[in-house]
């Protein structure tokens, strides 16, 4: 039968086991699974929780049970206990001249013999909550031996750009990050971001950028309804309109619109977004950073600018809007 402390040992276990299933799941999911995948993670830990709740609820029923059917003789009073050559009796003095005089009990023995009695329950709280003080400690002590994910992942994103002679040039992180990131590309690389001649400030150019993409799904809808779990229309209604997070549909829907090549720097392999392939050779590149785990609130993207001094010669001279 599974002792207490082997069944915790097991809880612990299990606890770790699912939390890196957890964040396995969480790395893997995208703009559309991420809901539900959060959903299921919640249920898989409500689920742990409950079912070693009630086997310790068990075993901590029977272990009660157990000892109190047990005889208790632990704290029996040291003084009840007789030293070498004593006995519970003592012999009267025999009077020299009455030596016929028999040994009596002491009847002097208190009546309320000092017995302690031991308090289970509070022995099995300070046990139990000593155990979940180490196995903080210990959780404390393997996260901290694990790398820091987001100074990995910025170490590994600056590497990769300085290389191409790119400096950051950061977006607010407040859900248009995608749209304003290409749009601060677009007027570097002197490309107009519309036709119209509405002027906006510098954090609205965002706006004529999410119009550029939702137009082009919605005039192009075999391309991309096949990827939708929502009807196109909604859809189109949410990234024109709304600050729904731009994804890898927005940023082909833009990369044909503009008619450029998105370059992505990313913790890994970088990766570019092309055009329609009749005009993909010889357009014109702009250059994110797209970061997983350096923002709070998910998946965020920086704008990569040319250094002063760099060669940008790829680029157009700027224009304004």
């Amino acid at each position: 039968m599974e002792t207490e402390d082997e069944m915790q040992k097991r809880h612990r276990s299990e606890q770790k086991t699912l939390q890196a299933k957890i964040t396995q799941k969480k790395k893997s999911a995208t703009k559309k699974t991420r809901k539900g995948i959060v959903t299921e993670c919640e249920g898989l830990e409500l689920q742990l929780r409950e079912r070693q709740k009630q086997e310790l609820m068990k075993i901590c029923d029977e272990f009660t049970q157990n000892e109190n059917n047990a005889p208790d003789h632990s704290f029996i009073d040291q003084s009840m206990i007789n030293s070498p050559g004593e006995g519970l009796f003592e012999e009267k003095s025999i009077d020299a001249n009455n030596t016929n005089q028999v040994p009596h009990p002491n009847n002097s023995i208190p009546e309320d013999l000092p017995f302690k009695k031991r308090n289970r329950q509070k022995e099995r709280l300070a046990r139990r909550a000593a155990e979940k003080e180490a196995a903080i400690e210990e959780a404390k002590q393997e996260a901290s031996s694990q790398p820091d994910s987001k100074l990995e992942e910025k170490k590994k994103i600056e590497e990769q750009y300085i290389v191409e002679g790119l400096i950051e040039k950061p977006i607010r992180p407040d859900g248009h990050c995608l749209f304003s990131a290409v749009a601060d590309q677009l007027i570097e690389a002197g490309i107009p971001l519309s036709i119209k001649k509405n002027s906006f400030s510098e954090e609205q150019r965002y706006k004529f950028v999410r119009e550029s993409a939702a137009s082009y799904i919605d005039e192009h809808p075999d391309d991309f309804a096949a990827w939708l779990d929502e009807p196109l229309a909604q859809y189109v209604e949410k990234i024109r309109n709304t600050a729904e997070w731009g994804g890898h549909l927005e940023l082909l829907a833009l990369a044909r619109s503009y008619k450029v090549n998105i370059c992505i720097i990313q913790n890994g392999a970088p990766q570019t977004i092309e055009p329609l392939p009749n005009e993909a050779k010889g357009a014109p590149k702009i250059w994110l950073a797209y970061y997983r785990h350096g923002f709070g609130l998910g998946e965020h993207y920086n704008s990569l600018r040319y250094a002063p001094g760099a060669d940008s010669s790829s680029l157009n001279s700027k224009i304004q809007i």
